[in-house]
């Protein structure tokens, strides 16, 4: 009996240990030095550390970012992924919409983390084709992300075919990460000032086969008004306003956020 609770004990322990390991290989990834620190600005918003630690980072999963964008969080995972050869990120193969403004983006993103490759590892992808589908990786990954994309897959009325092709990439029991600007409930829009509703997001992505496990409000901010003329893009660090109210809107900081953990059923 001793010996049989002496081993419970010790693997008790051993399982808290590596969740502690494993949260501060997360930190130091966010502290990365190598981070730009336009970048590293905006970690009192997006809660990097918080959010990556809730949706289950861990080295041994194999790890894919959606559309990237320049990199915010790329810079992070990529660097807590090093030497792993388990993080993806998935990005157009020819966009479909925006096509200058993105094809840019994405040049940039690989010319980054190119010439940086010894900062932040090797970093593989795969293609999202034109009716947002990606190819191949069925039943692949055990960690899917995304960071304030949904409102532009919904507005392109393509989100049920990636949230499905991602539904089919992930392992069974896989884990999906949504960050997401939130719209208010009582809204008349939805997504097209890139504000979602909370409740529509959770029951559309159930839609494409997923159950929502559980959620946080680590990257809410109620100083959000969310009425602003050009949308959410108003904001830091778009400020599509220019200098207009600049002071104001940096007072209030980035958006609004949901943060959605949902599994593959």
């Amino acid at each position: 009996m001793k010996v049989l609770l002496y081993s419970l004990i010790l693997t008790i322990l051993l399982f808290f240990n590596k969740i502690d390991a494993n949260s501060d290989l997360i930190k130091e990834a966010v502290g990365n030095p190598h981070r730009k620190e336009e970048n590293k600005k905006r970690d009192v918003y997006r809660n990097p550390y918080e959010t990556l630690n809730f949706f289950g980072l861990d080295r041994s999963k194999k790890v894919l970012e959606i559309i990237p964008g320049r990199g915010w969080y790329t810079e992070i995972i990529s660097t807590y992924m090093n030497d792993t050869n388990n993080f993806h990120v998935a990005v157009y193969k020819e966009p479909s919409y925006a096509i200058e403004i993105i094809t840019k983006i994405q040049n940039e993103f690989f010319e980054y983390f190119q010439k940086n490759k010894n900062k932040f590892g090797e970093i593989k992808k795969i293609f999202i084709d034109k009716d947002f589908k990606i190819k191949g990786s069925e039943n692949y990954f055990d960690l899917i992300l995304t960071f304030r994309n949904t409102h532009n897959f919904l507005d392109q009325k393509k989100s049920e075919n990636i949230y499905r092709s991602l539904h089919r990439s992930l392992k069974k029991n896989g884990i999906l990460g949504v960050v997401q600007h939130r719209a208010d409930e009582s809204a008349t829009y939805n997504f097209k000032k890139g504000y979602v509703k909370e409740s529509f997001l959770i029951r559309h992505i159930e839609e494409q086969g997923f159950k929502l496990i559980e959620k946080t409000e680590l990257n809410s901010n109620p100083k959000d008004l969310k009425n602003y003329n050009k949308g959410v893009w108003t904001l830091p660090p778009r400020y599509a306003e220019g200098d207009k109210n600049k002071s104001v809107y940096e007072a209030i900081g980035e958006s609004d956020r949901m943060t959605l953990k949902f599994i593959k059923k």
